[in-house]
């Protein structure tokens, strides 16, 4: 049986928000508004959801790139200290994060074999200018650009999308980390090179053990290559579950709103799809009940008063929705 690698309740994460031309009062922006989540080792679990769920949010808390308040967090089984410096190095080393664009992420002064090797300069792993040019070549070559040392001495400027991100990938994957938080790695890739991207992360989780959470808004890309889904609207956990179980049997009112524009390879659609309305509530405001009430096609008066707690409605399946019997 798989243990938790990742393990946090009731994670929050909010932003003062500047006074509009210095008027009025301070407001607090929730990004992320207490979710739970649990990550197996070797496991891939999607973060689903519209831009502005807190997809992103999430996965910088996981890591402590933002900062963030929970009941507990633990890495491995060991509670996330921020203040024991040792500690947090030791974690930060075996966390990675890849982020979304790579045109963005890497930075064009800097030649390939700089930008690799950073991680180990920095954490001083490596103590010899060879052992830096043998573990930069066996990253690169690990992440697919082979021969390693053709690209040592190129510039970002010199490669192609897909071998930018392969370089983003190579620098993750040069400190052997046990966790990756992929922040919609291929939404930035030609469709053409996205399967090779997708590929080398599958092959990467079954060699080295890696387990992923995996930030996306494309619910067939996760559908594909996830075990768990959650499903987040505006900070909050709308419904999670198996991959399977999500696609086939979603009892969210959200979840399914998301499947009904889902493609369907060689289906034709016969029924109308259920295209939300309305606008997304400002995350700034306080809301009572559920924050899916003013889009919701189903939603009752409770659901403006109170909010929904998670419950269980299957083995592994949970959704937070007053409608749903547990």
């Amino acid at each position: 049986m798989s243990h938790n690698i990742f393990e946090v309740h009731n994670l929050k994460v909010t932003f003062k928000m500047k006074k509009s031309f210095g008027k009025g009062p301070a407001k607090t922006l929730k990004a992320v508004d207490g979710i739970d989540l649990e990550i197996k080792e070797g496991e891939i679990l999607s973060l689903v959801g519209e831009s502005g769920s807190g997809k992103t949010t999430t996965g910088k808390a996981l890591l402590q790139l933002v900062p963030s308040e929970s009941d507990s967090m633990l890495f491995e089984g060991t509670p996330i200290d921020k203040n024991d410096r040792e500690g947090m190095k030791r974690f930060r080393q075996k966390v990675q994060m890849i982020y979304q664009d790579p045109y963005q992420s890497l930075n064009p002064r800097d030649q390939i074999l700089d930008i690799v090797t950073e991680p180990l300069v920095v954490n001083q792993l490596v103590k010899t200018e060879e052992e830096r040019l043998q573990k930069g070549k066996e990253a690169l070559e690990l992440a697919g650009l082979s021969p390693g040392e053709d690209f040592f001495f190129r510039y970002p400027y010199e490669l192609s999308g897909g071998q930018r991100q392969r370089v983003v990938i190579a620098s993750a994957m040069i400190m052997n980390p046990r966790f990756i938080v992929a922040d919609e790695p291929v939404s930035m890739l030609d469709a053409s090179i996205r399967t090779g991207i997708l590929r080398l992360m599958m092959e990467l989780k079954d060699r080295i053990h890696l387990s992923y959470l995996f930030i996306t808004h494309d619910l067939s890309l996760a559908w594909l290559i996830s075990d768990r889904i959650g499903i987040l609207y505006l900070g909050k956990m709308m419904e999670i579950g198996e991959g399977d179980t999500i696609i086939h049997h979603a009892v969210h009112p959200y979840t399914k709103a998301l499947l009904s524009v889902m493609p369907k390879p060689g289906q034709k659609r016969l029924e109308p799809r259920d295209v939300l309305e309305g606008e997304t509530p400002n995350p700034t405001e306080v809301i009572a009940g559920c924050k899916f009430y003013n889009r919701c096609p189903v939603a009752i008066e409770k659901c403006n008063i109170t909010e929904p707690e998670m419950k269980q409605v299957g083995p592994g399946h949970y959704a937070a929705c007053h409608l749903i019997q547990s």
